[in-house]
């Protein structure tokens, strides 16, 4: 039997929302917050469900936390070159910072040919403190 996929309005609503967001990370407390602010009130699990339903198909990219920490996505959407970059975060402020740096490339041409290792650039974050918070 095929599956059929609604487009609800509720779901409209949610990628309208998502959109808006541009690159920047977010998790689903956060979306949920600006929905409401939109005068969109869809619950919390129909909005996790539904995100995770993007992230599975590649509309979303989802970074995994740490212990006790939001799972955050971002929207790749169409244009998907959020694989050409790795991420920083910061361990205390939680933020999460593209990294597009040239330098980076050699960093992971020299890990495979150098040590057979090829690294995934959608599950590698490194983590740190950044600038602002170094400073507090």
């Amino acid at each position: 039997m095929k599956q059929v996929n609604y487009n609800t309005k509720q779901k409209s609503a949610i990628m309208s929302c998502v959109k808006t967001m541009g690159d920047k990370h977010f998790t689903i407390d956060s979306l949920c917050k600006k929905m409401q602010k939109g005068g969109e009130m869809i619950g919390r699990t129909t909005v996790y469900r539904f995100v995770e339903k993007l992230s599975a198909e590649g509309v979303l990219r989802k970074y995994n936390a740490l212990s006790g920490e939001s799972v955050c996505y971002q929207y790749v959407g169409e244009n998907n070159s959020c694989h050409e970059h790795f991420h920083l975060k910061c361990e205390k402020c939680g933020k999460l910072f593209h990294m597009d740096c040239r330098e980076m490339s050699e960093l992971v041409e020299h890990i495979k040919s150098h040590h057979g290792f090829y690294l995934n650039p959608l599950k590698t974050v490194i983590y740190g403190v950044c600038e602002v918070c170094s400073t507090k």
